[in-house]
């Protein structure tokens, strides 16, 4: 299938992750230029970059510190200068709060980066697709929103919350040609996710043992999602929430 990205720019925040570097592989396959956005993996990303012109594509990484309002800024003008106006947005950075720290401030920082930061990003970006007249917003979120696990609450409260602001941002914006949509991904395999036990088992092992396909869930997995939503053979679903779990969430 022709996703219609050929020329397209796209914006992947966290792209240095491995989520994020799956996005990017996939939009740069499909002829998008691709801007790789980080806060603190610049080695991440710009290896992103490099391997994205191995391939024959266009690339540029940009810091991003999704808690400064003049970051955000002055990283879409970036992107914008070194590939073109932004055609799609893929907000997938997220700031790991600490693990059972439940102060005031740790709440008020994951959701002011995770949250605040995420839609003052989207409404950046929103002025150059309504000129365009098109434009794809994917916002990253979690399966945890609606089967909650112990832990952290302002991570899965940042993600309830993007995922409200993705229904009026898909109600209000369609009208300018921008669709935009969440993927929900299930627990992915990554390097982070190989280190969590369960109950003194693997949580890969264990989760893989409750998934209906038998595994879980990859990179891969959610970047294809990812770039149908945000590309041109997605004509008119807007508003979803789409999860990429296995069916996990049915079981759970």
């Amino acid at each position: 299938m022709d996703l219609g990205l050929d020329g397209t720019t796209v914006l992947v925040t966290g792209g240095s992750g491995a989520i994020g570097r799956a996005v990017v592989s996939a939009f740069a396959s499909e002829g998008a230029a691709v801007a790789v956005g980080w806060h603190s993996d610049g080695d991440g990303a710009r290896k992103a970059v490099r391997d994205v012109a191995e391939a024959g594509g266009r690339a540029a990484d940009v810091r991003i510190d999704q808690s400064d309002p003049d970051s955000i800024a002055g990283a879409v003008a970036a992107a914008e200068e070194a590939l073109g106006g932004i055609g799609v947005l893929v907000a997938n950075a997220v700031a790991w709060p600490p693990w059972g720290d439940e102060s005031r401030e740790s709440l008020i920082a994951g959701l002011t980066a995770n949250a605040a930061g995420t839609l003052s990003l989207v409404e950046a970006v929103l002025p150059g697709m309504r000129r365009a007249g098109w434009g794809r917003v994917v916002l990253v979120s979690t399966d945890i929103v609606d089967q909650p696990l112990p832990g952290p609450t302002a991570y899965p409260a940042a993600k309830g919350a993007i995922e409200a602001a993705a229904r009026v941002f898909a109600v209000r914006e369609a009208r300018h040609g921008v669709l935009t949509n969440v993927v929900r991904p299930g627990f992915t395999f990554t390097e982070r996710a190989r280190t969590v036990e369960w109950q003194g088992r693997s949580a890969v092992e264990v989760e893989a043992e409750q998934t209906p396909t038998g595994r879980i869930c990859t990179p891969e997995d959610v970047a294809s999602v990812v770039a149908y939503l945000g590309s041109g053979a997605n004509g008119h679903v807007n508003g979803e929430a789409v999860s990429v779990a296995g069916g996990r969430q049915l079981t759970r």
